[in-house]
C-alpha cells in the first residue's frame, strides 16, 4: 500500500523557518521524482520544488532562493527547508511521487503551513 505522510506544517511568523518531511513506503523510493506543492485557499495546486532520482532539484521562481529540497533514499523520506516565509506562504503542502517512467504518481494528505504573525 503506497503511502506518503507529510510532518512539520504549523504556524510560523513571518521571516521564520520550517521544514517539511514526507516519509515514503509501498513503492521503490528511490526510482521517483520526489516533488513538494502547495495549494492555498480558492486557488489550484502549484508546484514549488521537484527532486528526481538522480539528485537534481527544480524550483519554482516563486521560492528559489528560499526553499530547499533534500531527500534521503535510505530513510525513504523528502524534506523541505523553508525560509524567509512570509504571508504568501500560508497554504497546505503536498508531497507528490512521480515514476517519470511509469504510471506512478502519488499524492500524501497534506500539511497546512499558516505565515502569520
Amino acid at each position: 500500500q503506497v503511502q506518503l505522510v507529510e510532518s512539520g506544517g504549523g504556524l510560523v511568523q513571518p521571516g521564520g523557518s520550517l521544514r517539511l518531511s514526507c516519509v515514503a513506503s509501498g513503492f521503490i523510493f528511490n526510482h521517483y521524482t520526489m516533488g513538494w506543492y502547495r495549494q492555498a485557499p480558492g486557488k489550484q495546486r502549484d508546484v514549488l520544488a521537484t527532486l528526481n532520482s538522480g539528485g537534481t532539484p527544480n524550483y519554482d521562481d516563486s521560492v528559489k532562493g528560499r526553499f530547499t529540497i533534500t531527500r534521503d533514499n535510505a530513510k525513504k523520506t523528502v524534506y523541505l527547508q523553508m525560509d524567509s516565509l512570509n504571508a504568501d506562504d500560508t497554504a497546505v503542502y503536498y508531497c507528490n511521487a512521480q515514476d517519470l517512467l511509469g504510471p506512478g504518481n502519488y499524492w500524501g494528505k497534506g500539511t497546512l503551513v499558516t505565515v502569520s504573525s
